[in-house]
C-alpha cells in the first residue's frame, strides 16, 4: 500500500484542485443527464423508479425497513430506486445541480419522506452528516474519481453501523486501463497505468466534449482528473479501514458500454462478443462491520 495516493488535495498537478476540476465537469452534465436523449431516461423511470441491476440487487439483498447511505449518487435513480424497494435512504453528492434533480425525482415519485439528498464531497462527509446506517452503498463510475481509495473506504466504515456493511461494484479496474474507443476486440491496446502513483490521469481539452449519458451533447468543462486504483488497493484499504470482506466478485457484464464492441443484453447489463478471451469488466465488494467494533472514525 506503500505507493498509493495519500495526498486527496494535491493531486491534480501544481495548481490544479482536482476536486473543482471535476466538479465543474459533474455540475454542467447533471441537467444534460436528467433531459431527453440522455441514457438515464427518467420519463420512464418516472413510471418505473427502479434501475437497479443484477449484481448489486442480488449481493446488497433485501433493504425493506433498513437504512442506507449511498455515495457519489448523481441525479439519485439509484438512490431512488433502494428507496422504491423499501430502504430509508440518504444520497451524498458534492454536486448542487445534480441534487436539484435528485430532490425533485423524490417528490414527484413521493418518496420523500424516506428519501433525503446532502450536498457533500465523500472526503468531508463526516464534518456533514451524522449517524451510522445498515447499508453504505456506491456503484457504477464512482471512485475513479477520487485519488484515495483508503480514505474512501475509512469514511464508509465511520458512517456503518456495527454489523451493517459497506458495498462497492465498479468497472474493474483491469478494464480500466484499455483505450474505451476500441471498435473491435482486436482494437484493444494498454493506454492507461495500472498503477497511477504519480498523479491522476487527466483528460483535458475542448475536444473531449459531452458525456457517457448524452455524447453528442456541447459542453464547455470537459477536463477531469480520474484514477485507477488496482484491485489489491480496493481490498487492503477495506481489511485496513476495520471491515472484514465477505464477498469480492469479478464480473465479465457492466451496466453501460465500457467498449464500442460490447453486447447489450435485456438485463441492461453489457458482455463480451462470443469468442473473444473473457477479461473482467466490474467487481463487487461486500465488506461488514464487525458487531463489535471499536474503530477510531478516522478520515
Amino acid at each position: 500500500m506503500s505507493d498509493q495516493p495519500t495526498d486527496p488535495n494535491d493531486r491534480a498537478g501544481p495548481g490544479r484542485d482536482y476536486l473543482a476540476v471535476n466538479r465543474a465537469w459533474w455540475d454542467e452534465r447533471a441537467p444534460l443527464h436528467a433531459g431527453p436523449g440522455s441514457i438515464y431516461d427518467l420519463d420512464a423511470f418516472r413510471r418505473r423508479p427502479d434501475r437497479l441491476h443484477s449484481i448489486e440487487s442480488e449481493e446488497v439483498g433485501d433493504v425493506a425497513g433498513r437504512t442506507l447511505l449511498h455515495l457519489q449518487c448523481h441525479i439519485g435513480t439509484d438512490t431512488l430506486s433502494w428507496a422504491t424497494r423499501g430502504a430509508i435512504v440518504t444520497g451524498i453528492d458534492f454536486s448542487p445541480p445534480a441534487l436539484a434533480v435528485a430532490r425533485g425525482l423524490a417528490q414527484e415519485l413521493g418518496l420523500a419522506d424516506r428519501a433525503r439528498f446532502v450536498e457533500s464531497d465523500v472526503y468531508g462527509l463526516p464534518d456533514r452528516l451524522d449517524g451510522e446506517f445498515d447499508v453504505v452503498f456506491a456503484s457504477w463510475g464512482a471512485i475513479a474519481w477520487l485519488p484515495d481509495v483508503a480514505r474512501w473506504f475509512r469514511v464508509a466504515a465511520r458512517f456503518a453501523r456495527p454489523g451493517g456493511f459497506v458495498y462497492l461494484a465498479d468497472g474493474h479496474p483491469t478494464a480500466w486501463i484499455f483505450n474505451d474507443d476500441a471498435a473491435t476486440p482486436g482494437d484493444l491496446r494498454v493506454t492507461y497505468p495500472y498503477f497511477t502513483t504519480d498523479g491522476p490521469i487527466a483528460y483535458v481539452g475542448p475536444d473531449i466534449s459531452g458525456s457517457y449519458a448524452v455524447p453528442d451533447a456541447p459542453t464547455a468543462h470537459n477536463d477531469t482528473h480520474e484514477w485507477i486504483h488496482p484491485i489489491a488497493w480496493i481490498v487492503q484499504a477495506a481489511i485496513d479501514a476495520g471491515l472484514t470482506v465477505e464477498l469480492l466478485h469479478e464480473h465479465t457484464q457492466i451496466p453501460w458500454r465500457m467498449f464500442p464492441f460490447l453486447v447489450g443484453g435485456d438485463d441492461g447489463l453489457y458482455r463480451l462478443p462470443d469468442g473473444m478471451p473473457s477479461i473482467p469488466l466490474s467487481f463487487s465488494l461486500r465488506a461488514r462491520k464487525p458487531a463489535g467494533w471499536r474503530g477510531a472514525g478516522r478520515r
